[in-house]
């Protein structure tokens, strides 16, 4: 592995204890918010929209929110513990989605309803995306069921193929935009692609996977990646260029370093010292840009050039970036030892921590606002799920816990 801890002191920092605090939040705060509140026990699937206290507040069912949560149950299922209350909830999920998920052509719908009738078009790739992660982690779950794992394994494939034919036009016949006039490509569609073909590499088969991941990590390094600023644009041209406009202007940290942390997932893969380090770099220019000096909490969007950027919300701070950075961070620091690394996790964990856990009625916040006030009574809803606080909580208590063992 690539580490370098020898050269270090590390007597001041209580590794054990972090590992453990993100095990016992798992475990005993946010994963029992979820099965207490979220189980739709008449129709199957879960409820997402649920306040502060976990009461629902609306039944739609966003399909790529029900997807993440069959992919987190799963995976803690085949990662920490076999537990059986677990895979009955992924298979809630699972079975929900395989009935009513898609249309006739496999493509995955956006939301339905609570009986699962369609309400909105599969013109998100991502709901494609999260139903191959979820689809490709209950079939390793439920491999004691050789017909149930056999379908999860098909629709998991069927739907990774749906990604890649859609990968270069996402939304396809539901693009908004007017073809060829100003074309732009998105960092959100290669490192997505990252990150699922590692999820998949059980089930491709000849070298599918490192082909996908050399082309996926080139794109992100070589067209997303401007060297002089040191920093991910979201948009870029089909070149890799930049497009003076909003869209190409604009700065999203939580994306920049959420794709780092899929890029250092390949690169120990490969044993790339260099790549890793690159991708720190990355991460830390990205909160040197984008931490908010005044009030604390990453920014979660920007205009590189310092001009308004069009999204209204641009300087609220979210639990998904925070936690992300974490992720991050506390990667980073595991595989080199870096003392930037582990200053700015400080930094990050006392933010987070202090502003986004609810110690009162359990789980996290989800939006913020500058000053760090909860801005919406929520812990979930149509675009935050059972899915980045359970997973951070899960990586981030396995590299302390992998550096305990070190240290």
């Amino acid at each position: 592995m690539i580490r370098n801890f020898t050269d270090r002191n590390f007597t001041d920092r209580n590794f054990t204890g972090l590992a453990q605090q993100y095990k016992t939040a798992l475990l005993e705060d946010v994963l029992p918010f979820w099965q207490r509140y979220s189980l739709d026990a008449e129709f199957g699937g879960y409820f997402t929209c649920l306040d502060r206290e976990g009461r629902v507040y609306d039944t739609d069912k966003f399909v790529w929110l029900q997807n993440r949560q069959v992919w987190t149950f799963s995976m803690l299922f085949n990662q920490l513990e076999p537990r059986r209350s677990w895979l009955a909830i992924a298979k809630s999920g699972a079975d929900f989605l395989a009935q009513h998920g898609r249309d006739a052509d496999g493509n995955w719908y956006f939301s339905l309803d609570r009986r699962g009738q369609p309400l909105t078009q599969p013109y998100n790739i991502f709901s494609d995306c999260f139903a191959a992660m979820a689809f490709s982690q209950y079939a390793r779950a439920c491999q004691a069921e050789p017909r149930q794992a056999e379908s999860a394994k098909a629709i998991a494939l069927q739907s990774y193929n749906n990604v890649l034919r859609r990968k270069d036009s996402p939304k396809g016949q539901y693009a908004k935009t007017y073809p060829n006039t100003r074309p732009l490509k998105s960092l959100a569609v290669p490192m997505i692609l990252a990150n699922l073909t590692l999820e998949m590499d059980w089930l491709l088969t000849g070298t599918q996977l490192e082909t996908i991941l050399v082309q996926t990590v080139d794109e992100v390094m070589s067209d997303f990646w401007d060297r002089d600023r040191g920093l991910l644009f979201e948009h870029r041209s089909p070149q890799g260029g930049l497009i003076d406009c909003f869209e190409g202007r604009l700065i999203n940290p939580g994306h920049g370093i959420e794709a780092m942390w899929f890029v250092m997932d390949i690169a120990q893969r490969r044993n790339d010292v260099d790549l890793i380090n690159q991708a720190i770099e990355i991460v830390l220019n990205t909160l040197e840009f984008a931490w908010d000096k005044q009030e604390g909490g990453v920014f979660y969007f920007l205009d590189v050039d310092g001009r308004p950027p069009q999204q209204l919300e641009w300087d609220q701070k979210l639990w998904w970036v925070h936690l992300e950075t974490l992720v991050a961070l506390s990667m980073g620091y595991r595989l080199t030892g870096r003392d930037d690394c582990w200053n700015w996790y400080q930094k990050v964990h006392d933010y987070t921590w202090s502003h986004f856990a609810d110690p009162e009625q359990g789980e996290w916040f989800g939006y913020l606002t500058r000053q760090g006030q909860p801005l919406l009574n929520l812990k979930g809803g149509k675009w935050k799920g059972c899915f980045h606080v359970p997973r951070a909580m899960y990586l981030c208590g396995q590299q302390f816990e992998q550096i305990s063992l070190l240290s």
